[in-house]
């Protein structure tokens, strides 16, 4: 099973890395699959062996994106992102940032999108001091749930 709770994922995370597996890490509300997201997590993965989404809680989405979001219910973006081939495990988490997670998982590579600067990840001192480090720049232009909305307003 690819969505597991916190504490199961935070085991086989253990037992993967003694078995020497690069584990690479991402983290993001995912409301909205598009194409930008699968290329995104496409390229997360050839990073490392196992790719583990953490994806927000729908409380924490709508602290971060407002009352309106997310459209789509956390256990079904989970389920969407465990349909992916290169993703390998996905958790919810109910915090706004990745932090509290990360430093549980404590990852080989953390990876941001391309509209992050490394100074703006503020998971990179957990991920770091864990022995981790931080990718960030991986980016699909154009390809953003807001441009999803965006084109769905403008049509309808």
């Amino acid at each position: 099973m690819k969505v597991q709770t916190r504490k199961a994922l935070t085991i086989i995370i253990n037992q993967e890395k003694d078995r020497e597996k690069t584990v690479v890490t991402t983290n993001g509300c995912f409301d909205l699959m598009h194409v930008g997201h699968l290329r995104y997590l496409q390229a997360a993965k050839n990073l490392g062996d196992l790719l583990v989404v953490g994806v927000n809680s729908d409380n924490s989405v709508r602290e971060l994106k407002g009352e309106r979001r997310p459209l789509i219910p956390e256990d079904e973006r989970a389920e969407m992102l465990a349909g992916l081939d290169c993703v390998d495990y996905v958790v919810i988490f109910p915090e706004l940032d990745p932090i509290s997670l990360l430093s549980e998982l404590k990852p080989d590579i953390h990876v941001k999108g391309g509209d992050y600067t490394i100074e703006q990840v503020i998971e990179r001192q957990v991920v770091e001091e864990n022995g981790g480090r931080v990718i960030v720049g991986l980016n699909i232009e154009g390809k953003s749930t807001t441009n999803v909305i965006q084109t769905i307003l403008h049509r309808f």
